[in-house]
């Protein structure tokens, strides 16, 4: 080996050493702002769900009225929402939806926007948020007097809004909570019976809202029966009422988690 080879080697050395430090810089580098990023997100996001929580807490506490139950198990007052407060806040509001006694977490006042997109990001109280509101679909009347009125809500990561409906998946959960409840601004009280559900595509024929004839309404509803996950035993017809309930899936971005419930009985409650 010549002196030039044998003082070259410890140069190589040192050049490969270098190229590797460089290189273990940049990994580290990369992945600091991998982790930043995705630290940053996690924060906004959480501090996203904190932020919606808290302020459809503060539309109940200020519209809703009664509700609370005694050591029977029975309602101490009759549930009411104060609608007139409400429409000062958003005078798009057309309805408030509970479910009761399970799940009780879905238990908001109801939005129809100018479009189907319009309350995807914004809450009922107009602020930019990823809960966004539960929005009747642009295309019903506000009055739930359609022959299918759409209604839709995220599925949050939080549980809130319509994550919940995905309880409805157990036949077991169902018999014991087969209703969902609607109040409207004139008054009414309005339960339905839960008949169907089932996973659909986003483009389904679920969400059509208007029908030309009594044979496409019933095909319609022979439809929401034929694709029903389980038999609930409840029967629909042509001059019936439904309302369905609509969310996202955790399986992709193309499905959608559908609960549909027909019209059984509609009250006017009595204002004190």
């Amino acid at each position: 080996m010549s002196e030039n080879e044998t003082e070259n080697k410890p140069e190589k050395k040192r050049r490969k050493k270098k190229k590797g430090s460089v290189l273990s810089t940049i990994i580290l580098v990369i992945a600091l702002v991998v982790f930043g990023v995705s630290a940053f997100n996690l924060i906004k996001y959480g501090k996203g769900y904190a932020t919606g929580r808290a302020e459809y807490s503060k539309i109940r506490d200020m519209a809703i009225e009664g509700g609370e139950e005694g050591e029977d198990g029975k309602p101490k007052k009759e549930f009411k929402v104060n609608f007139k407060k409400l429409l000062k806040v958003n005078p798009d509001t057309v309805a408030w939806i509970r479910f009761h006694p399970k799940p009780s977490e879905i238990n908001y006042p109801v939005v129809q926007g100018k479009d189907n997109q319009e309350y995807l990001h914004k809450t009922f109280s107009a602020n930019e948020n990823t809960l966004g509101a539960i929005f009747l679909a642009a295309e019903n009347r506000g009055n739930f007097m359609d022959q299918n009125s759409v209604i839709y809500g995220h599925r949050m990561n939080d549980r809130s809004m319509f994550w919940h409906l995905e309880d409805y998946t157990d036949p077991k959960f169902y018999k014991k909570y087969p209703c969902f409840y609607i109040y409207t601004p004139d008054g009414d009280k309005r339960t339905y019976r839960i008949f169907s559900t089932c996973v659909v595509e986003d483009m389904s024929d679920t969400y059509k809202t208007k029908f030309f004839s009594e044979e496409e309404f019933e095909s319609f509803l022979k439809m929401t029966k034929s694709t029903a996950e389980y038999d609930t035993g409840v029967e629909v017809d042509k001059d019936d009422l439904i309302v369905t309930l609509s969310t996202c899936t955790s399986a992709d971005d193309n499905h959608r988690y559908v609960v549909r419930g027909v019209l059984e009985e509609r009250i006017k409650l009595m204002e004190e």
